[in-house]
């Protein structure tokens, strides 16, 4: 959990005015990883944002790096707090949890294409699709046909980590 000082330090930091509903955002994603404006517009209750808000305040943050988007196959777009970790993520293709997964390596981005492209890489994304374990346990009847919002916290660490 963030506090309202270390949110308004992000907010500075980032160029961006210092509100309550800004902060309201950032505290959500410390305690949140992998939500939808919608789901930030209910953890934020307390402080009033609407629905148009969340969608302008979560498209500020990210403008402003502090926040990454994520886009999912069949999803609405999720965010996380961009703390500049080099990590990708898996999807459960039947619940919907979306896990962080560790790179191997450190350089950024870790991954390289094979060839010269023309371009200077800046980011990789990497996105792992399957069962989750608890899926992959459960009778095929039980799983869900869309993913709802789901999100796992802890970091997969990578192998021999």
């Amino acid at each position: 959990m963030t506090t309202d000082l270390a949110a308004s330090l992000l907010l500075q930091r980032g160029g961006l005015r210092v509100t309550r509903q800004r902060i309201a955002v950032i505290e959500s994603l410390a305690d949140h990883r992998h939500v939808t404006a919608d789901e930030l517009v209910k953890l934020s209750a307390g402080v009033g944002i609407s629905r148009q808000a969340a969608f302008v305040i979560v498209a500020d943050l990210t403008r402003a790096h502090l926040l990454r988007r994520l886009d999912l196959p069949g999803q609405p777009a999720r965010y996380e707090l961009d703390l500049g970790d080099n990590h990708h993520h898996a999807v459960c293709t039947s619940c919907g949890r979306v896990t962080d997964v560790a790179c191997v390596g450190t350089d950024v981005p870790c991954i390289l294409p094979p060839h010269d492209l023309g371009m200077s890489i800046e980011v990789a994304e990497v996105l792992y699709r399957g069962l989750c374990s608890e899926c992959r346990t459960s009778p095929p009847a039980s799983r869900r046909a869309t993913a709802p919002s789901r999100s796992r916290t802890d970091p997969v660490p990578p192998e021999g980590a």
